[in-house]
């Protein structure tokens, strides 16, 4: 059964196929100031409706997508030439149950070794 979540103010809408089974807590400069948790789904498998804004930092390879008119982070998108196989949306938009049923994963982003530290 698809999964549902919006942003703030409902203008930016995110449709997955399944729950999350886990969610990613990245440290990272930008991450850890979003305030996100990731879900990973492959792009096909993800409905986005409504308009965003993005943000590309640098020389990075995502770009960040958000809400322009309440600000909410939404999801991240693969640059074109870049892995096309994952994105991330942002799982705090989805219900609370949702949510509380699945396993946080902390991703050290702020090093170079971008290793999960429950490994």
């Amino acid at each position: 059964m698809p999964v549902v979540g919006t942003c703030h103010c409902g203008r930016v809408r995110v449709e997955v196929p399944t729950p999350p089974a886990t969610v990613t807590f990245c440290n990272c400069s930008i991450c850890r100031k979003l305030g996100t948790l990731w879900g990973y789904y492959a792009p096909a498998d993800v409905s986005i409706t409504g308009e965003t804004a993005t943000y590309r930092r640098g020389d990075k390879t995502i770009d960040f997508h958000h809400c322009p008119v309440c600000g909410i982070a939404t999801h991240w998108s693969p640059l074109p030439g870049r892995d096309g196989n994952r994105m991330g949306i942002n799982a705090r938009l989805l219900p609370d149950d949702i949510l509380a049923a699945a396993r946080v994963r902390r991703l050290d982003g702020a090093s170079e070794d971008w290793k999960y530290l429950d490994e």
